[in-house]
């Protein structure tokens, strides 16, 4: 139980995810630090034929990547990557 804005709520708080920092790495791979203070690599290399994610198969554009509000983001925020995905995929 808990307390937020003065409403009482049965269930417990899980604060919410979110990347603190991310890394491309070889392979089209993401070294991923989490709001947990957990450091995770994930392997897109399945996300790339999808057509949201086709630019990201130039490397230079992968290379690209940064954290915007929380979020995986390339391409000026128009490609990402929900955090929640990230953290149950990566190792």
């Amino acid at each position: 139980m808990y307390e937020l804005n003065g409403i009482v709520y049965a269930d417990n708080r899980v604060p919410m995810l979110t990347v603190k920092s991310v890394r491309p790495l070889p392979e089209y791979k993401l070294l991923v630090r989490f709001s947990t203070g957990e450091e995770k690599k994930i392997d897109i290399t399945t996300l790339l034929s999808e057509p949201v994610f086709k630019p990201l198969n130039d490397v230079s554009v992968f290379n690209t990547v940064y954290v915007d509000y929380g979020t995986v983001v390339w391409n000026e925020g128009t490609i990402d990557i929900a955090p929640e995905f990230l953290y149950e995929n990566a190792q």
